[in-house]
Protein backbone atom coordinates (compact mmCIF):
# COMPACT_ATOMS: atom_id res chain seq x y z
CA UNK A 1 0.00 0.00 0.00
CA UNK A 2 1.44 3.51 -0.45
CA UNK A 3 0.51 4.72 2.52
CA UNK A 4 1.34 8.85 0.92
CA UNK A 5 -1.48 7.94 -1.29
CA UNK A 6 -3.91 6.52 1.19
CA UNK A 7 -3.53 9.31 3.52
CA UNK A 8 -4.75 12.22 0.72
CA UNK A 9 -7.14 9.72 -0.44
CA UNK A 10 -8.77 9.37 3.34
CA UNK A 11 -8.50 14.07 3.52
CA UNK A 12 -10.63 13.46 0.30
CA UNK A 13 -13.26 11.27 1.61
CA UNK A 14 -13.52 12.84 5.15
CA UNK A 15 -13.74 16.56 3.29
CA UNK A 16 -16.15 15.47 0.20
CA UNK A 17 -18.61 13.52 2.69
CA UNK A 18 -18.95 11.18 0.05
CA UNK A 19 -16.50 8.16 -1.84
CA UNK A 20 -18.15 9.14 -5.24
CA UNK A 21 -17.50 13.09 -4.74
CA UNK A 22 -14.00 12.23 -3.58
CA UNK A 23 -13.23 9.68 -6.64
CA UNK A 24 -14.29 12.24 -9.14
CA UNK A 25 -12.20 15.28 -7.77
CA UNK A 26 -9.21 12.45 -7.77
CA UNK A 27 -10.10 11.55 -11.15
CA UNK A 28 -9.58 8.18 -10.01
CA UNK A 29 -11.88 4.98 -9.66
CA UNK A 30 -14.34 4.48 -7.07
CA UNK A 31 -12.92 1.18 -6.24
CA UNK A 32 -9.76 2.38 -5.82
CA UNK A 33 -10.22 5.12 -3.48
CA UNK A 34 -12.46 2.28 -1.16
CA UNK A 35 -9.40 -0.47 -1.48
CA UNK A 36 -7.17 2.05 -0.35
CA UNK A 37 -9.42 3.60 2.54
CA UNK A 38 -9.50 -0.43 3.42
CA UNK A 39 -5.80 -1.31 3.46
CA UNK A 40 -4.73 2.00 5.35
CA UNK A 41 -7.76 0.58 7.94
CA UNK A 42 -6.20 -2.36 8.11
CA UNK A 43 -2.64 -0.88 8.31
CA UNK A 44 -3.70 0.74 11.61
CA UNK A 45 -6.13 -1.71 12.67
CA UNK A 46 -8.92 0.72 13.29
CA UNK A 47 -12.27 1.76 11.69
CA UNK A 48 -11.93 5.11 10.78
CA UNK A 49 -15.04 5.96 8.83
CA UNK A 50 -18.76 4.32 9.11
CA UNK A 51 -20.46 3.58 5.60
CA UNK A 52 -24.24 3.89 4.60
CA UNK A 53 -25.36 3.38 1.36
CA UNK A 54 -26.33 7.47 1.47
CA UNK A 55 -22.88 9.05 3.39
CA UNK A 56 -19.56 8.76 4.92
CA UNK A 57 -18.78 9.54 9.05
CA UNK A 58 -15.82 9.66 10.15
CA UNK A 59 -15.62 8.06 13.42
CA UNK A 60 -13.75 9.53 16.75
CA UNK A 61 -10.75 7.52 15.62
CA UNK A 62 -10.69 8.53 12.51
CA UNK A 63 -11.81 12.24 13.34
CA UNK A 64 -7.79 12.55 15.25
CA UNK A 65 -6.43 11.24 12.98
CA UNK A 66 -7.96 13.39 9.87
CA UNK A 67 -6.93 16.19 11.91
CA UNK A 68 -2.97 15.01 12.49
CA UNK A 69 -3.07 13.80 9.21
CA UNK A 70 -4.19 16.73 7.24
CA UNK A 71 -1.42 18.95 9.28
CA UNK A 72 1.08 16.70 8.06
CA UNK A 73 -0.55 16.93 4.32
CA UNK A 74 -0.95 20.88 4.28
CA UNK A 75 3.16 20.51 5.28
CA UNK A 76 4.05 18.57 2.18
CA UNK A 77 1.91 20.59 -0.16
CA UNK A 78 4.13 23.65 1.49
CA UNK A 79 7.35 22.13 0.55
CA UNK A 80 5.74 20.93 -2.53
CA UNK A 81 5.01 24.62 -3.48
CA UNK A 82 7.95 26.24 -2.54
CA UNK A 83 10.26 23.76 -4.93
CA UNK A 84 7.49 24.49 -7.46
CA UNK A 85 8.29 28.35 -6.67
CA UNK A 86 11.96 27.97 -7.72
CA UNK A 87 11.06 26.47 -11.28
CA UNK A 88 10.86 28.84 -13.82
CA UNK A 89 7.44 27.68 -14.80
CA UNK A 90 4.45 26.10 -13.30
CA UNK A 91 3.35 22.91 -14.12
CA UNK A 92 0.29 21.00 -13.72
CA UNK A 93 -3.57 20.98 -13.42
CA UNK A 94 -5.38 23.55 -11.43
CA UNK A 95 -8.87 23.64 -10.45
CA UNK A 96 -10.64 27.13 -10.60
CA UNK A 97 -14.25 28.50 -11.01
CA UNK A 98 -15.70 32.07 -12.19
CA UNK A 99 -18.54 33.33 -12.70
CA UNK A 100 -20.32 32.42 -16.10
CA UNK A 101 -20.24 36.36 -17.85
CA UNK A 102 -16.57 36.55 -16.69
CA UNK A 103 -15.29 33.33 -18.43
CA UNK A 104 -17.62 34.02 -21.25
CA UNK A 105 -16.35 37.72 -21.94
CA UNK A 106 -12.81 37.79 -19.84
CA UNK A 107 -11.14 34.70 -19.06
CA UNK A 108 -12.00 32.02 -21.98
CA UNK A 109 -10.91 34.41 -25.25
CA UNK A 110 -7.80 35.14 -22.87
CA UNK A 111 -6.55 31.65 -22.05
CA UNK A 112 -4.29 31.10 -25.38
CA UNK A 113 -2.19 34.08 -23.83
CA UNK A 114 -2.36 32.12 -20.33
CA UNK A 115 -1.11 29.04 -22.40
CA UNK A 116 1.49 30.66 -24.31
CA UNK A 117 2.67 31.74 -21.33
CA UNK A 118 2.46 28.61 -18.78
CA UNK A 119 2.43 25.35 -21.51
CA UNK A 120 2.85 23.03 -18.90
CA UNK A 121 -0.52 24.00 -16.88
CA UNK A 122 -3.86 22.53 -17.33
CA UNK A 123 -7.07 24.37 -15.95
CA UNK A 124 -10.36 22.84 -15.19
CA UNK A 125 -12.53 25.44 -15.78
CA UNK A 126 -15.95 25.01 -13.42
CA UNK A 127 -18.52 28.41 -14.89
CA UNK A 128 -21.85 29.58 -13.39
CA UNK A 129 -22.85 31.71 -10.55
CA UNK A 130 -23.20 29.12 -7.27
CA UNK A 131 -20.88 29.29 -4.71
CA UNK A 132 -18.91 26.59 -4.66
CA UNK A 133 -16.87 24.41 -1.30
CA UNK A 134 -13.73 24.97 -2.49
CA UNK A 135 -12.65 22.00 -0.04
CA UNK A 136 -14.98 19.40 -0.47
CA UNK A 137 -14.88 20.35 -4.44
CA UNK A 138 -11.00 20.17 -4.29
CA UNK A 139 -11.17 23.55 -5.88
CA UNK A 140 -8.21 25.74 -6.14
CA UNK A 141 -9.14 29.01 -6.94
CA UNK A 142 -12.60 30.57 -7.40
CA UNK A 143 -12.88 34.59 -8.43
CA UNK A 144 -16.19 35.61 -7.01
CA UNK A 145 -17.91 39.19 -6.55
CA UNK A 146 -19.43 40.99 -3.59
CA UNK A 147 -19.26 40.38 0.37
CA UNK A 148 -17.18 37.45 1.62
CA UNK A 149 -18.45 34.98 4.19
CA UNK A 150 -15.88 32.38 5.13
CA UNK A 151 -13.03 33.69 7.29
CA UNK A 152 -11.07 30.44 6.88
CA UNK A 153 -10.47 31.16 3.31
CA UNK A 154 -7.67 33.15 1.74
CA UNK A 155 -8.52 35.85 -0.57
CA UNK A 156 -6.93 38.70 -2.38
CA UNK A 157 -8.91 41.65 -3.62
CA UNK A 158 -8.43 42.52 -7.39
CA UNK A 159 -10.87 45.91 -7.60
CA UNK A 160 -14.48 46.41 -8.20
CA UNK A 161 -16.93 46.23 -10.67
CA UNK A 162 -19.19 49.74 -11.19
CA UNK A 163 -22.61 48.78 -12.56
CA UNK A 164 -25.08 50.53 -15.01
CA UNK A 165 -28.77 50.53 -15.54
CA UNK A 166 -29.82 49.47 -19.30
CA UNK A 167 -33.07 48.60 -21.39
CA UNK A 168 -33.53 46.79 -24.53
CA UNK A 169 -34.53 49.27 -27.47
CA UNK A 170 -37.79 46.89 -27.45
CA UNK A 171 -38.44 47.28 -23.97
CA UNK A 172 -38.10 51.09 -24.57
CA UNK A 173 -40.31 50.67 -27.49
CA UNK A 174 -43.22 49.13 -25.09
CA UNK A 175 -43.07 50.84 -22.09
CA UNK A 176 -41.37 53.62 -22.58
CA UNK A 177 -38.04 55.10 -20.24
CA UNK A 178 -38.06 55.39 -16.71
CA UNK A 179 -37.50 58.79 -14.95
CA UNK A 180 -36.95 57.51 -11.31
CA UNK A 181 -36.43 54.51 -9.77
CA UNK A 182 -39.35 54.14 -7.82
CA UNK A 183 -41.13 53.69 -11.03
CA UNK A 184 -39.81 50.13 -10.85
CA UNK A 185 -42.07 48.79 -8.86
CA UNK A 186 -45.09 50.91 -10.20
CA UNK A 187 -45.22 51.43 -14.10
CA UNK A 188 -42.29 49.12 -15.42
CA UNK A 189 -40.24 45.65 -15.10
CA UNK A 190 -36.68 44.50 -13.88
CA UNK A 191 -35.37 41.30 -14.65
CA UNK A 192 -35.28 39.61 -11.28
CA UNK A 193 -31.71 38.05 -10.06
CA UNK A 194 -31.56 35.33 -7.42
CA UNK A 195 -28.92 33.76 -5.78
CA UNK A 196 -28.22 30.17 -7.07
CA UNK A 197 -26.68 29.03 -3.18
CA UNK A 198 -29.39 30.95 -0.98
CA UNK A 199 -31.90 31.72 -3.44
CA UNK A 200 -32.32 34.98 -1.54
CA UNK A 201 -33.78 37.90 -4.62
CA UNK A 202 -30.47 40.50 -5.45
CA UNK A 203 -32.50 44.17 -5.08
CA UNK A 204 -31.36 46.95 -7.63
CA UNK A 205 -29.62 49.77 -5.85
CA UNK A 206 -29.47 53.53 -6.74
CA UNK A 207 -27.61 56.51 -5.31
CA UNK A 208 -28.05 60.06 -6.61
CA UNK A 209 -26.65 63.27 -4.10
CA UNK A 210 -26.87 61.42 -0.83
CA UNK A 211 -30.05 59.47 -1.13
CA UNK A 212 -30.18 55.38 -1.74
CA UNK A 213 -33.18 53.47 -3.00
CA UNK A 214 -33.19 50.00 -3.00
CA UNK A 215 -35.54 48.45 -5.42
CA UNK A 216 -37.34 44.89 -5.43
CA UNK A 217 -38.80 45.74 -8.81
CA UNK A 218 -41.89 44.27 -10.54
CA UNK A 219 -40.96 41.05 -13.02
CA UNK A 220 -42.17 39.06 -15.21
CA UNK A 221 -38.55 36.70 -14.93
CA UNK A 222 -36.04 35.71 -12.24
CA UNK A 223 -33.10 34.26 -12.95
CA UNK A 224 -29.99 32.66 -11.03
CA UNK A 225 -26.93 33.19 -13.98
CA UNK A 226 -25.36 35.78 -15.14
CA UNK A 227 -25.38 34.76 -18.84
CA UNK A 228 -29.45 34.27 -18.60
CA UNK A 229 -29.61 37.56 -16.89
CA UNK A 230 -28.20 39.84 -19.65
CA UNK A 231 -29.46 37.53 -22.12
CA UNK A 232 -33.13 38.68 -20.90
CA UNK A 233 -32.22 41.96 -20.93
CA UNK A 234 -31.70 41.91 -24.15
CA UNK A 235 -34.61 40.30 -25.09
CA UNK A 236 -36.54 43.21 -23.90
CA UNK A 237 -37.90 41.44 -20.53
CA UNK A 238 -37.04 44.03 -18.08
CA UNK A 239 -34.32 46.48 -16.69
CA UNK A 240 -31.27 45.23 -15.84
CA UNK A 241 -28.06 46.59 -13.84
CA UNK A 242 -24.73 44.64 -15.17
CA UNK A 243 -21.01 45.61 -14.92
CA UNK A 244 -20.10 48.29 -17.01
CA UNK A 245 -17.24 46.15 -18.72
CA UNK A 246 -19.86 43.84 -20.44
CA UNK A 247 -22.53 46.44 -20.79
CA UNK A 248 -20.07 48.69 -23.18
CA UNK A 249 -19.89 46.76 -26.35
CA UNK A 250 -23.56 46.02 -25.99
CA UNK A 251 -23.95 49.85 -25.68
CA UNK A 252 -21.99 50.93 -28.58
CA UNK A 253 -24.38 48.48 -31.22
CA UNK A 254 -27.59 49.38 -29.59
CA UNK A 255 -28.56 46.59 -28.02
CA UNK A 256 -28.96 48.06 -24.77
CA UNK A 257 -30.02 51.57 -23.77
CA UNK A 258 -28.66 53.44 -20.55
CA UNK A 259 -31.33 54.37 -18.28
CA UNK A 260 -31.15 56.68 -15.10
CA UNK A 261 -27.73 57.65 -15.73
CA UNK A 262 -28.04 60.49 -12.64
CA UNK A 263 -28.07 57.53 -10.55
CA UNK A 264 -25.39 55.61 -9.59
CA UNK A 265 -25.29 51.86 -8.70
CA UNK A 266 -23.05 50.63 -5.67
CA UNK A 267 -19.73 49.52 -6.81
CA UNK A 268 -18.64 45.67 -6.53
CA UNK A 269 -15.85 44.37 -5.04
CA UNK A 270 -14.21 41.23 -6.96
CA UNK A 271 -11.95 38.65 -4.79
CA UNK A 272 -9.90 35.85 -5.65
CA UNK A 273 -10.28 32.88 -3.26
CA UNK A 274 -8.59 30.23 -2.18
CA UNK A 275 -8.08 27.25 0.79
CA UNK A 276 -5.09 28.42 3.20
CA UNK A 277 -3.33 25.26 2.47
CA UNK A 278 -3.10 26.77 -1.44
CA UNK A 279 -1.73 29.93 -0.86
CA UNK A 280 1.93 28.88 -1.62
CA UNK A 281 0.80 27.08 -4.46
CA UNK A 282 3.06 28.52 -7.68
CA UNK A 283 0.11 27.46 -10.06
CA UNK A 284 -2.58 29.48 -7.88
CA UNK A 285 -0.16 32.41 -7.62
CA UNK A 286 0.32 32.76 -11.40
CA UNK A 287 -2.94 32.19 -12.42
CA UNK A 288 -4.57 34.57 -9.78
CA UNK A 289 -1.67 37.58 -11.03
CA UNK A 290 -2.80 36.43 -14.55
CA UNK A 291 -6.55 36.79 -13.56
CA UNK A 292 -5.67 40.49 -11.68
CA UNK A 293 -3.64 41.32 -15.22
CA UNK A 294 -7.10 41.03 -16.90
CA UNK A 295 -9.19 42.51 -13.80
CA UNK A 296 -6.73 45.55 -14.09
CA UNK A 297 -7.08 46.01 -18.07
CA UNK A 298 -10.91 46.24 -17.95
CA UNK A 299 -12.85 49.24 -19.18
CA UNK A 300 -15.40 50.04 -16.50
CA UNK A 301 -13.69 48.62 -13.39
CA UNK A 302 -11.87 50.38 -10.59
CA UNK A 303 -8.69 48.25 -9.97
CA UNK A 304 -6.20 48.25 -7.11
Amino acid sequence: MDQLQALRVFARVVEAGTFTRAAESLQMPKATVSKLIQGLEAHLRIKLLNRTTRQVTVTTEGAAYYERTARVLAELAEIDASMADAQALPRGRIRVDVPAVFARDVVIPALCGFHKRYPDMQIDLGVGDRLVDLVADNVDCVIRGGTLRDDALVARRLGELEFITCVAPAYVARQGVPSHPLELEQAHFVVAYFSASTGAAMPLDFTRDGERIEIRGRHVLAVNDSNAYLAAGLGGLGIIQVPTYFARRHLASGDLIQVLPEWTSDATPVYAVYPPNRRLSAKVRVFVDWVAELFAGLEGNVPL
